[in-house]
């Protein structure tokens, strides 16, 4: 059997230079597309393009979700500097809205100082020797190598469930296919008696009430529909034996094996085969389910 992988998974990355602790976590959900969403320090930001490149090497669909964290460990520290500029915007801010509301400005440094931006480490110097690019692309790499073992862990698993519900599925369907011809020759027989209830004591042409009563079951036999269901399944299976990123496929099939049970579902003029629809219904749905977590 072929890798199926999971959209589900997380990795952590760390890698350590002279001065500076780098970490990269990466966490992946279900999404129709590959989403990537970066989070980096500021002193990193130019580094997002070649991020989403290794990501995008690794991952054919999800949502994707990085964070990238950096901390001083060895050196002089930092620089720390502030901005004014937008110190003096938080401020004029602060103001306007406390004119509007009508309460009494109270703004103090220790307030301004606590906002996003207003003071920052300048982390020029360590990007100035390469130390943290190095850094970055060896944390990523391994928290991406983490994420994709879970997600092949947990793809393994969806593709013993899945294998599971197919052959039950597969069960269903010859169930349904060793019913129904009693089920047919019940659905001819009630109609007869239906059509002599009508007729009372009027002659009919036995040959055409005969014609009459199978044209009328042949609405109800679902033996066409049971023959498709037969084939998406094995269709399913050779998807899940190929591996790789099958999800979209695997959707598509879940939703025909889904079409085919509610065509039964609709015809079935058989109160034993109407019971056995509701059994194949909540075996679809599961499919569904699973699919959904499928690359």
């Amino acid at each position: 059997m072929g890798l199926v992988v999971s959209m589900t998974g997380y990795g952590r990355g760390e890698a350590r230079g002279a001065r500076t602790l780098l970490t990269v976590e990466a966490r992946s959900l279900n999404h129709r597309f590959l989403d990537v969403s970066l989070k980096l320090p500021r002193g990193l930001t130019h580094h997002e393009p070649e991020l989403r490149r290794l990501v995008q090497g690794r991952v054919a669909r999800g949502r994707v979700d990085m964070t990238v964290t950096v901390r001083r460990v060895g050196g002089a520290p930092g620089a720390v500097r502030g901005d004014p500029g937008l110190a003096g915007e938080y401020a004029r801010a602060a103001r306007a809205l406390a004119e509007a509301a009508e309460v009494p400005p109270v703004l103090s440094l220790a307030d301004l100082i606590r906002l996003p931006g207003v003071l920052a480490l300048d982390e020029s110097a360590a990007e100035e020797d390469g130390e943290d690019a190095g850094l970055l692309k060896a944390a990523a790499d391994e928290a991406l190598a983490e994420l994709c073992r879970m997600r092949e862990t947990e793809g393994a698993a969806l593709a013993r469930e899945l294998a599971g519900q197919l052959d039950a599925l597969a069960g269903w369907g010859r169930g349904v296919d060793h019913l129904l011809p009693a089920a047919l020759a019940r659905i001819q027989a009630r109609l007869r008696e239906r059509v002599q209830a009508l007729l009372g004591d009027a002659p009919a042409d036995p040959g055409r009430l005969a014609q009459e009563v199978a044209t009328w079951a042949a609405r109800s036999d679902v033996a066409e529909e049971v023959a498709r269901l037969a084939s998406h399944v094995a269709q399913f299976r050779r998807l899940l034996e190929d591996g790789g990123a099958i999800g979209r496929q695997l959707d598509f099939l879940a939703q025909e094996l889904h079409r085919e049970v509610n065509t039964v579902a609709s015809k079935a003029d058989d109160a034993e085969l109407v019971a056995r629809v509701l059994e194949g219904r909540t075996i679809v749905e599961r499919i569904r389910e699973q699919v959904q977590n499928v690359e």
